[in-house]
């Protein structure tokens, strides 16, 4: 005869799995709307003649990820190890996830599939930024696809698979909602990107101005919203650890807008809004790595120091000389550097392993002395940006050289949306 408790203790745990599921799949629409986010980021900060084909990107992306991470995408970076520590094997249509029988659906593994899905989708919508005024549709579709496969699917394996991971399993490296493989990987293919499409025609500071910026601000408004869902979702359970990923992911941003605009204050004299929405990212940027790691005071300074330096650092497109149109790399790349390699100093807590369990034997410098954590978070740092930023040059390369990656200098110059999708972002009738 079954005891009493033995039968409440199995209810609670059904009822604790399904409560996380639930979460789970909340959360997953979040982040989903996070790509819509992007576009109106994006669009509002192009020329009104642009904007159609700068969402249009991420909405490529959409259909497109979307299409892939079912077919074999969620395998490659969740399936049975094929390169243990590598790469998965392809589960053609999520078939594992439908029970023996091909019919019962596993929520938590369909949960976890569907809120993974997300996060392909949005990092290949975030490299579009770098490449914006000049790139052609059908060959960015391209690009996706074969850099999806190539790039994003691995290194997520690497990092967001934590039984086998070698991110996560062999150097312990605390990544805990994406700053290596959504914003340091996306960063990295933006600047490789940049440089293979060069630069647009007249390309200076100033060339162009927002031509929307309540678009852009509807934009970081709805990327700060679904954020929430991207970071404390990461947990995939509802408890302490979700709920201090939700307070950091508050803080940090909102101490970023203050950086960013004292940063804007100082050099050009007067804050923006721009600067404003693209403080607020720069620190959703920053904690999404760190986010489980830190207390809020140290999220805070997080959030000043990722204000401040992406506020500098997206002007280094001028220094250097390549065309980041939209601050993918200052903000992208720069930010998840910055957030990843903070956790080595400023990280309260340690490593998780698979079964979300602390362990004691990582600590950062700030609370354990160590310099090992620094260490490993830059390897894995770095791995990945030269990772991805090789395979992206390799991958835009070819095509610019095969079926051509960029448009002509003379369609930039009369607007990408009219030459590429015969549409316009605002057609206004004349009497």
């Amino acid at each position: 005869m079954v005891e009493l408790s033995v039968l409440t203790n199995a209810t609670t745990d059904g009822i604790t799995s399904n409560l996380n599921s639930l979460w789970l799949l909340v959360a997953a629409a979040l982040v989903l709307i996070m790509t819509p986010g992007v576009a109106f980021f994006y669009g509002g900060m192009v020329r009104a003649k642009s904007v159609i084909s700068m969402m249009m990107m991420s909405f490529g992306a959409m259909g497109l990820i979307g299409v892939l991470w079912v077919l074999y995408g969620y395998g490659l970076s969740f399936g049975k190890a094929s390169i243990p520590h590598f790469l998965g094997t392809p589960d053609w249509g999520l078939s594992s996830l439908m029970g023996k029988d091909g019919i019962t659906p596993d929520l938590s593994g369909l949960a976890f599939a569907g809120f993974q899905a997300t996060f392909a989708i949005i990092t290949v919508a975030l490299i579009s930024g770098a490449i914006a005024d000049r790139a052609k549709f059908g060959a960015w579709m391209v690009f996706a696809g074969v850099w999806a496969t190539l790039v994003y699917f691995p290194v997520a394996y690497w990092v967001f698979n934590l039984a086998d991971g070698w991110a996560p399993a062999v150097l312990h490296v605390n990544d805990f909602a994406g700053g290596t493989a959504v914003h340091i990987n996306a960063g990295a293919a933006g600047l490789a990107l940049a440089l293979v499409l060069g630069k647009r025609v007249g390309f200076k500071k100033g060339l162009s101005k927002p031509h929307n910026v309540p678009l852009t601000l509807l934009g970081a408004a709805l990327l700060w919203f679904g954020w929430f869902g991207f970071n404390a979702g990461s947990e995939a359970a509802v408890d302490g650890v979700a709920a201090i990923a939700w307070i950091n992911t508050l803080a940090a941003p909102a101490a970023a807008i203050l950086g960013w605009l004292i940063v804007e204050k100082i050099k050009d004299g007067k804050p923006t809004s721009i600067g404003a929405a693209s403080g607020a990212v720069a620190g959703l940027v920053a904690i999404t790595p760190a986010c489980n790691i830190l207390t809020p005071g140290f999220a805070l300074l997080l959030g000043i120091l990722a204000g401040a330096v992406c506020a500098l650092a997206i002007d280094l497109k001028f220094k250097l000389g390549f065309d980041d149109s939209l601050d993918v790399v200052g903000i992208h790349l720069v930010g998840g550097l910055l957030g990843t390699l903070y956790i080595g100093i400023f990280g309260f807590t340690h490593f998780y392993d698979a079964k979300g369990v602390a362990t004691s034997d990582f600590s950062s410098l700030l609370y354990g002395g160590s310099f090992y954590q620094l260490v490993v978070q830059a390897v894995g740092a770095f791995a990945i940006l030269i990772y991805s930023f090789g395979l992206a040059w390799i991958i835009g390369t070819v095509i610019q050289k095969t079926m051509g990656f960029r448009i002509t200098n003379e369609d930039e110059v009369a607007g990408v949306d009219t030459i590429v999708h015969g549409e316009e972002g605002y057609a206004l009738e004349t009497v």
